[in-house]
């Protein structure tokens, strides 16, 4: 079969206007980049704010593993699929990040027969909107350390700035450095730190703000120090928000782009799942809950970190109730929970299978407790065996869930029609009756313990002493109402990415805690979690080129 480049450079895409023109989007209703991209226009999105809204669903999936689980290309191939059964549909996701793309990960544009378009553009520049967020970011950073350097006017504690720079890359020299070496008016000499795009603040603060006056207010409440009386010092304080919206006003506008098969598709702001809150942003959800019958979008990694902080941050925050859960596994995944080498994956192992569904019916047990209908969705291989899908199948039918195998990698909208079909029926005739695990009003340890115990399954948890001072100091500043965002390893249930498959009886470790004010929670960082990734040994970008007549090649 074709790379998945290949299979999008040969692809032939609609003009981007007849693509608004589906959902109903007239020419003033969209603001062009080239041919195949286009943002949607504020005074559009304040227009369609009276239409009904269509059915709200989450695609979430089990831990991720070495030999994939294909969440993004299951949510292009479901919308896909509905639109081959003639629904109205949309698909919204996140915009990736050159971290990953270079990196390990690869790209997030889907795979197959199952992907987002222009696919180049989307996984390196796109429309510039982490170029913006990286630059209000860094304004906010020089803003700071120029305030110290006139004269520190705030008597901020210069051993107690928590904002950090940040930068679209895993640079992981970047993560603790020192600045202002030098002569005197090169600034004062201090311990910095970066964190990479997708995991700062102003990332979340974008893809939670309803409107660009909930986005100055967000801006305004960001912490960025303590002056030498332990109070906060903010970006208001800094006088720094005018100018941060302004550099923020195009990216505030969702993307408007298309599938394989020339359906919709939203992709609008990229929060990292396993340090950051994971969802594409709330405009863009809601535009395109006013747009079509069907929503279809997706938050990343495992249930355990993308949909909860779905439901408990972006649903809590945003007012949004999903109808609907999808939750992707592939019987290779299953395996390699139950301790299969990556080698020996395609060979059927029922005892294995066996031993990895704990996973998969962890995450299902977990999304139930949100009362909402869940489908699973088997993204097949052609090494799955029909008594390893039958074993899976009958595990999911006892759970009470919907089943659908999906096949839209090797077929497209074709082959996620079952998966559509299904999901179909299951929002005709289940009810969702959402609801948080925690409430408002419960302590931040609280909180922490209700995620750690009853959704990782976690038998205690431990607080470092910096992480207890740090809950005390929050708790006592008024922040003890706001939701939790862990950071915690995508590769477990625990915060030891080396557990596979339903880990009990271990003890999560919360090593440090600080609140990001304008997003509206406080993050909560478990195991060895970083908020700057490094590269590996040979990463993506040796593979990444282009040929003398301007084509891409090696983008995965």
């Amino acid at each position: 079969m074709k790379s998945d480049i290949e299979i999008a450079q040969e692809a032939h895409m609609l003009p981007i206007e007849e693509i608004g023109g589906k959902l109903s989007i007239d020419k003033e209703g969209l603001e062009l980049y080239g041919k195949y991209k286009a943002k949607i226009t504020d005074s559009f999105l304040d227009k369609i704010k009276i239409n009904p809204s269509g059915k709200l669903v989450l695609v979430t999936a089990i831990n991720p593993t070495p030999a994939g689980e294909g969440k993004t290309t299951t949510t292009i191939g479901l919308g896909q699929a509905l639109g081959k059964l003639g629904k109205k549909a949309v698909v919204v996701l996140r915009e990736p990040s050159l971290g990953p793309c270079f990196g390990i990960k690869g790209g997030a544009a889907g795979g197959g027969y199952a992907q987002v378009l222009p696919m180049e553009d989307l996984n390196l520049h796109f429309t510039g909107d982490f170029h913006g967020i990286t630059s209000a970011n860094n304004l906010l950073a020089a803003l700071l350390d120029n305030h110290i350097q006139q004269g520190n006017e705030l008597e901020i504690d210069t051993r107690k700035i928590v904002w950090k720079r940040c930068l679209d890359m895993n640079d992981r020299v970047l993560r603790n450095i020192v600045v202002g070496m030098g002569n005197p008016g090169d600034g004062f000499l201090r311990e910095e730190h970066f964190t990479i795009t997708a995991a700062s603040e102003i990332m979340a603060i974008l893809c939670l703000a309803e409107d660009m006056k909930d986005l100055k207010s967000r801006l305004e409440r960001i912490v960025v120090a303590y002056n030498k009386k332990g109070e906060p010092v903010t970006a208001k304080d800094l006088k720094g928000v005018g100018a941060m919206a302004a550099l923020l006003k195009d990216a505030m506008k969702p993307n408007l782009i298309q599938t394989l098969e020339n359906t919709p598709a939203i992709v609008h702001g990229g929060p990292f799942a396993n340090i950051a809150h994971g969802c594409n942003s709330v405009r863009a959800t809601k535009a395109a809950l006013k747009l079509a019958d069907y929503v279809i979008t997706e938050a990343g990694f495992g249930a355990d970190l993308g949909a909860e902080k779905f439901f408990h941050i972006k649903c809590s925050q945003a007012s949004l109730k999903p109808d609907a859960v999808v939750l992707v596994a592939t019987i290779k995944a299953l395996k390699y929970n139950g301790g299969v080498p990556k080698k020996d994956l395609g060979t059927e192992n029922m005892e294995a299978l066996e031993r990895g569904i704990a996973n998969l019916e962890k995450h299902i047990e977990n999304l139930q407790k949100f009362h909402v209908p869940v489908l699973i969705a088997l993204n097949a291989f052609v090494s799955d065996t029909k008594q390893e899908i039958a074993y899976v199948k009958n595990i999911c039918e006892k759970s009470g869930c919907g089943f659908a195998l999906s096949k839209a990698w090797e077929k497209g909208g074709e082959g996620g029609l079952e998966m559509a079909e299904n999901l179909l029926h299951i929002l005709a005739t289940k009810e969702s009756h959402f609801r948080p695990l925690y409430k408002e009003e419960n302590s931040l340890k609280e909180k922490i313990e209700i995620v750690a115990t009853k959704l990782y399954g976690a038998s205690c948890v431990f607080y470092s002493p910096k992480a207890e001072k740090g809950l005390a100091h929050l708790e006592n500043l008024g922040f003890g109402r706001l939701p939790i965002c862990m950071a915690k390893t995508q590769y477990s249930l625990s915060d030891d990415p080396s557990l596979l498959g339903r880990p009990t009886d271990f003890t999560l470790t919360v090593r440090d805690v600080y609140v990001s004010l304008g997003a509206g929670f406080v993050v909560v960082l478990t195991g060895d979690m970083m908020t700057m990734p490094g590269l590996p040994k040979f990463p993506a970008a040796f593979n990444i080129d282009i040929t003398e007549k301007g084509v891409i090649t090696g983008l995965s």
